[in-house]
């Protein structure tokens, strides 16, 4: 795994989890699911390996040479 896709998912996740806070407090106590499935997600990902998110980056992302590397 490489460092632009982590930054991406960081960036996804969060992302996701501020804007169900958000339609939590300011819309419908249910949108609060949405980080709580988000949570879920991350720990069965601890224990299994497998992230939703890096799924469809790993399909979605041209893969990065070495001398892409260096430049980061």
């Amino acid at each position: 795994m490489n460092n632009t896709k982590r930054r991406i998912h960081d960036g996804i996740v969060g992302a996701v989890i501020t804007l169900g806070i958000a339609l939590g407090y300011s819309v419908h106590p249910a949108w609060l699911l949405l980080p709580g499935v988000i949570g879920i997600t991350l720990i069965q990902s601890a224990f299994t390996g497998f992230c939703p998110v890096y799924f469809l980056l790993d399909k979605t992302c041209a893969p990065e040479t070495e001398a892409g590397l260096r430049r980061i």
